[in-house]
């Protein structure tokens, strides 16, 4: 990490390559808008002037609700992702460890299946995530008392795994006309159905899970030291494991039950903010935050833009990342060599 760049001379450039590429997304569409004449809307909106009907309802009504639920979820996950590298003490860790990706899959798609409206489908996807990694917690607990990360690990595998068979057994009783193709666009993440309102009720969800990990965030880097080392330094290890795992679950539970399963963002980012900042936890997270958000902004620019049908976004977060980790792998092992 020789080129680690400190925190303060990164995080203005990277709110400002956030906020361009918010605002020359929320202007890519059927009806164009230049970026200046983005900015000049969102100008007048602050000072409460009227825009013209086609910019008023194409950025507010319709774009703009979309790049702020991208940025939520890329800013959601990749938070989570890198809670659970320092927590676990591995970069090989995503936020899905626990089954919470696979838990939230299965609430929303039998939502799905029973017909139920949008909103309750939501609610069913965040109740599963969340109802899954109790049962990890739980499952772990009962078999080594709680405090063997492995086993908590092992347990997420098995409790994820169980919850992918439950998933393939709703898309075998699914109507292969209506609900099989809904299930299936829904598991590999869009943002297309998204609204203002679920922003709106998603939003204090993320500010709460994330609160505690910024807040906790010098303590959070302590455990990479070891749990011995943690405690010896004043730390409540069991404690504050707990209130990391059910941050980093709530947060990523909250953004998949509105986008979606979505991969690779929660693994990949925190590789970048790492490569950028360097390995400490309190400035690898803002930088990842901000790189999530903005990668998330781009990537669903790209999803929605970039052929005649809209692409899902896990597809693209696929393609995209698997190669662009494998180079972060390759430079960072680069970097490390004397």
């Amino acid at each position: 990490m020789r080129n680690a760049a400190a925190l303060p001379a990164v995080l203005p450039i990277l709110v400002a390559v956030l906020l361009g590429v918010a605002i020359i997304a929320s202007g890519i569409g059927p009806y164009r808008i230049p970026p200046q004449d983005v900015v000049a809307a969102l100008a007048r909106r602050l000072v409460g002037a009227a825009n013209p009907a086609p910019i008023d309802t194409v950025l507010f009504q319709i774009r703009l609700p979309r790049v702020l639920a991208a940025a939520l979820v890329g800013a959601a996950l990749a938070a989570a992702g890198a809670a659970y590298q320092s927590l676990f003490r591995n970069p090989l860790v995503s936020p899905d460890i626990l089954g919470v990706s696979t838990g939230a899959g299965l609430g929303a798609v039998v939502g799905i299946l029973l017909g139920l409206p949008v909103a309750a489908i939501q609610f069913l996807g965040f109740g599963g995530g969340l109802a899954t990694v109790f049962i990890v917690a739980a499952l772990a607990k009962a078999l080594r008392g709680g405090g063997d990360i492995l086993v908590l690990v092992l347990a997420g595998i098995v409790v994820g795994a169980l919850a992918g068979a439950a998933i393939s057994l709703v898309k075998v009783l699914a109507d292969p006309y209506e609900q099989l193709p809904a299930i299936t666009f829904w598991l590999l993440g869009s943002l297309a159905g998204v609204k203002p309102g679920d922003v709106a009720a998603t939003l204090p969800v993320v500010v709460i899970g994330i609160a505690p990990l910024l807040l906790l965030r010098w303590r959070i880097g302590v455990l990479s030291l070891g749990d011995d080392e943690a405690r010896a330094l004043g730390v409540e290890v069991s404690r504050l494991r707990a209130i990391v795992i059910l941050a980093a679950t709530l947060i990523t539970a909250s953004v998949v039950a509105i986008s979606g399963v979505i991969g690779w963002v929660g693994l990949m980012v925190p590789h970048m903010a790492r490569l950028l900042v360097g390995p400490r936890f309190d400035r690898m997270l803002p930088a990842s935050i901000l790189i999530g958000a903005a990668f998330m902004v781009a990537v669903d620019t790209l999803a929605r833009s970039g052929a005649r049908i809209e692409i899902p976004l896990g597809v693209l977060t696929a393609v995209i990342g698997g190669p662009l980790f494998v180079w972060l792998l390759a430079r960072g092992r680069r970097s490390a060599l004397p």
